[in-house]
């Protein structure tokens, strides 16, 4: 085309493409991406499938049900494609915030959800995940883990209409949205279930089903319990059906079946819906118990990996823009594998559960060595994997901690839990805690533990007594523990409420359906009376968001803060203190915390140069700081060459 010295030429020029395009154009440009997307992946993505399976008819199927999700996507999906094609790091940067929440307890249905985005703006959350909010039965749905329909939204909380308008009003404002997809079982009343349980064969090759007891029994001497005191074994008999079914959860629960391709052609087809609706990251739940194999613990299986890196190929030939989170509640030797390899990558983003549950252990003991330890091994992974990182979740706290370095110190495994259920009960170690076990087993003496943020940090009890001393005490630890969580490599994740201090919520205990599930303790619903407080400094609720804003406003003000930076910790010679160090382009900052409610010193000694202390503003050394109990720094490095590396 010549080039026209007409202004209105060159307007007409300037617009996007796609925007003047004719259909069959478009059509064309689109079907070149898709084509494009896929010959990168095709050889590895057969031969996987053809690996496990050995069907190429339903490998066929499979690409041309991924072309079909690739053209109903829509055009403003795909234009979020290729731009986070373009910056594939767009989810590693120093702006992220999550926050978890329940969509009923947060703001009744998703029309309320979308009404509250400005709060969400507000308190600089940029992506939002939806807990489980697909159509489940009321009393079977484990808190919504029991799905009977994955394309039908609760109808309490609206419609598959509804939850498309507010993944596009977050879009609209630069917020992404999670949600749950359930792989390992569905719902015993799912169709799939409520056929197989009719005797149609075609549906009960679906799951697992035998006739009698000989196979269950070979499965239960090599695979554990999940839920031992709750729904003890893996297996229910169906006295309707006359079979057995495999329920590793619980007995609503059926275990899907792998080994059959139409299983996962179909749960693929699901999985591209949700991320048509707008889904921006697809959380794999109880993704290492997926693949079943006689003889084996049924955990973490190699073909586990090759459906997750199936999965990950699909969504970057189909959607591009959605990511994979990972749920692998393990320690770091079996978790790091579910990112795959740099070259072959499995998920985008795991959870840092393990550190999660030595932050815990940190505050009962006011001990930061295997914190310590458990950052190190965290910081020595390769940069491009990213962690979520929380101080608690929907939920419980399971102290899965390494129990072989505690017991050189003489941390004994089964007394040392006791210990820690005690502290955080508030009966041991000169506690302030309040929460509730979770599934105690009587013969083990185990069990984990539910509460909220603020009531384990002793928030409820100085509210109770109306305590201002151990209040402001209990605010310092609340806010202390997000700093150092806000310092981690990854994205620092809030879960609804714990930004204005909620306390547990006992009420559960009134609900037929909820009362025998202590994790609903910390799930109550969004007090948004006492939200509205957070204008008045004085209260708790003010105190502690505006101070958590605060960190976050810094944390996106400085670059050390991005998850790629390269990060460390420094030994400090104080058994109650943690220092972290962060450092990227040319900027370096200090973490120092203490887990103990006395005053400590960290025996540190940085002698590069004067730090500023990023909360006060205040000049001074990093050496021999004097650090009050549950108070912190972020110091950040004041000299020349930072100065000369921006320049």
């Amino acid at each position: 085309m010549a080039k026209s010295n007409n202004k209105t030429d060159q307007k007409t020029v300037r617009q996007p493409m796609p925007a003047k395009e004719k259909p069959e154009q478009r059509s064309a440009t689109e079907e070149q991406h898709f084509q494009k997307r896929f010959e990168k992946h095709m050889d590895e993505l057969r031969w996987l499938y053809m690996e496990l399976y050995d069907n190429g008819d339903m490998y066929a199927e499979l690409i041309e049900q991924c072309k079909a999700f690739y053209k109903e996507r829509n055009n403003e999906l795909k234009a979020l494609d290729l731009s986070r094609e373009k910056n594939p790091g767009w989810y590693k940067q120093n702006d992220m915030l999550g926050m978890m929440l329940y969509i009923d307890n947060f703001a009744g249905n998703l029309k309320g959800v979308q009404e509250k985005l400005d709060y969400l703006v507000k308190s600089n959350v940029n992506y939002i995940h939806l807990m489980p909010f697909l159509d489940t039965t009321e009393g079977k749905s484990d808190g919504g883990y029991a799905v009977s329909d994955f394309r039908k939204v609760q109808e309490k909380l609206g419609t598959m209409e509804d939850l498309e308008q507010l993944t596009m009003a977050c879009h609209k404002k630069d917020m992404s949205v999670c949600c749950d997809f359930v792989m390992n079982h569905t719902s015993a009343d799912h169709d799939w279930a409520k056929k197989a349980r009719s005797g149609d064969g075609e549906y009960m090759s679906r799951y697992f089903f035998y006739d009698n007891a000989e196979i269950p029994n070979q499965y239960e001497r090599t695979v554990p319990q999940v839920f031992p005191a709750t729904a003890p074994g893996n297996f229910t008999w169906l006295e309707d059906a006359h079979h057995y079914v495999m329920t590793s959860f619980y007995p609503y629960q059926w275990d899907l079946n792998y080994r059959n391709p139409r299983v996962f052609n179909e749960m693929i087809y699901n999985f591209l819906y949700l991320a048509n609706r707008g889904i921006d990251i697809i959380r794999i739940d109880a993704v290492p118990y997926i693949w079943k194999e006689l003889g084996t613990n049924c955990r973490n299986l190699p073909q586990v990996h090759t459906i997750v890196r199936m999965m990950r190929m699909i969504s970057e030939i189909v959607c591009p823009g959605v990511l994979l989170l990972g749920e692998v509640v393990m320690e770091p030797e079996r978790v790091v594998p579910y990112f795959g390899t740099i070259e072959k990558p499995e998920c985008h983003m795991l959870y840092n559960v393990t550190t999660m549950a030595t932050t815990w252990h940190t505050v009962a003991t006011r001990d930061v060595k295997l914190l310590k330890q458990q950052l190190d091994i965290i910081n020595a992974l390769p940069k491009e994997y990213v962690f979520l990182n929380y101080l608690r979740c929907h939920d419980d706290i399971g102290w899965g901690l390494d129990y072989d370095m505690l017991a050189k110190d003489g941390m004994l495994e089964i007394p040392h839990k006791k210990y820690l259920n005690d502290y955080f009960l508030g009966i041991a170690g000169d506690s302030n805690s309040r929460g509730e076990l979770y599934n105690y087993d009587p013969v083990t003496q185990d069990a984990r533990f539910c509460g909220t943020t603020a009531s384990l940090c002793g928030i409820e009890k100085a509210g109770f007594e109306g305590d201002e001393q151990a209040m402001e005490k209990a605010i310092d630890l609340d806010i202390m523990l997000h700093a150092y969580m806000f310092m981690q490599s990854g994205i620092p994740i809030l879960y609804s409420g714990d930004e204005i201090g909620q306390v547990n919520d006992y009420t559960y205990k009134e609900d037929v359906h909820k009362r025998e599930d202590s994790r609903y303790l910390h799930r109550g619903a969004m007090n948004w009376d006492n939200a509205k407080k957070v204008a008045d400094s004085q209260s708790v609720e003010g105190r502690l968001y505006h101070r958590l804003q605060t960190l976050l406003k810094l944390r996106k003000s400085h670059p050390a803060f991005v998850s790629n930076a390269d990060a460390w910790t420094l030994p400090t010679y104080e058994q109650g203190v943690l220092c972290m160090g962060r450092y990227y382009d040319g900027e370096k900052i200090l973490g120092i915390f203490n887990f103990s409610e006395y005053n400590k010193t960290a025996w540190i000694h940085e002698t590069d140069g004067e730090y500023v202390d990023l909360i006060t503003g205040n000049k001074m050394t990093a050496s021999g700081v004097n650090v009050p109990g549950y108070g912190f720094y972020w110091l950040r490095l004041e000299y020349d060459v930072v100065d000369q590396g921006k320049e």
